[in-house]
């Protein structure tokens, strides 16, 4: 029995799926056996995997408000060019600020992947996240939000957010042989993905025809996924956990009460799904 987890992104707002996560810790939950994230989603799911509880509530609390953390200055910096300061957020915070547990991500036995959208073609491709790597640089790709990242280079090929191209790969979940995944969604259950400024895409990106293709579907796309995510779910062949209510925290959210607000519901909802989460896990068929 090979279990799995997916993680969906959303920026600030995934801490709410933190606070799952640290509950699960808590409850003393196995790790699953395989694990995918897109952008923020894996990138604060390492801590998970690493076990360093409240890393994430932290580091956010810590940093949100930071303008070093995140802000227009970064974006206007022809040396960053990213509303989040990569090597703030990337290097200085995992590296000397809030250590991130690099042996102990080591240790984890399981398999790590992220989602990153290659510009060219369009497509998402499922990176194996390095366990030694205190640059991280592919949690920097899966976290390129379009217009508000540049695109990050990896083996030579640009990428953006995992998300543009598949924001919930519970797919690729299934498709690597898990036969019970547990996903953590960002949104509401009843959340309806609207139509989100394919045109700026298509001006910035024009040079890529493929990619501004995937970025005009992404709205359907989503949804459609969505709609199979539940349809599998009522058949009791996937786990889903989403927010009650997100507060209205935003991808860049500053409000600290707001954050704390959601990472506790994330806690509490978490603590009441651990055994569930924890018989589904063990189930034998």
């Amino acid at each position: 029995m090979k279990t799995g987890l997916v993680l969906e992104g959303g920026a600030l707002r995934t801490i709410f799926s933190s606070g799952v996560c640290d509950a699960f810790l808590d409850a003393g939950l196995p790790l699953p056996d395989y694990t995918i994230g897109v952008s923020a989603g894996i990138a604060y799911g390492a801590s998970y995997l690493s076990r360093q509880s409240r890393r994430n509530l932290k580091l956010v609390s810590s940093y949100a408000r930071d303008r070093r953390y995140m802000g227009m200055r970064n974006l206007l910096n022809p040396h960053n060019r990213a509303y989040f300061g990569l090597k703030f957020v990337y290097d200085t915070i995992p590296n000397e600020l809030v250590p991130f547990d690099y042996d102990a991500f080591a240790a984890y036995p399981g398999e790590v992947e992220a989602v990153l959208t290659n510009l060219q073609t369009g497509l998402p491709e499922y990176w194996t996240v390095p366990r030694d790597d205190p640059s991280n640089l592919v949690l920097r790709a899966t976290c390129a939000i379009p217009l508000m990242f540049p695109p990050i280079e990896v083996g030579g090929q640009l990428y953006f957010d995992g998300g543009c191209a598949d924001a919930i790969p519970w797919k690729r979940a299934l498709d690597v042989g898990c036969d019970r995944v547990v996903v953590i969604l960002t949104r509401e259950r009843g959340y309806h993905k609207r139509f989100d400024g394919a045109k700026s895409m298509e001006l910035a990106f024009r040079r890529y025809p493929a990619f501004v293709e995937t970025m005009r579907a992404r709205t359907d796309h989503y949804n459609d996924t969505r709609a199979a995510l539940f349809a599998l779910e009522e058949q009791g062949k996937i786990l889903v956990i989403a927010p009650d209510d997100t507060l209205g925290c935003a991808r860049t959210e500053r409000d600290l009460s707001v954050i704390r607000a959601l990472w506790q519901e994330g806690y509490f909802i978490g603590r009441g799904a651990a055994e569930q989460v924890r018989r589904f896990w063990n189930a034998s068929d």
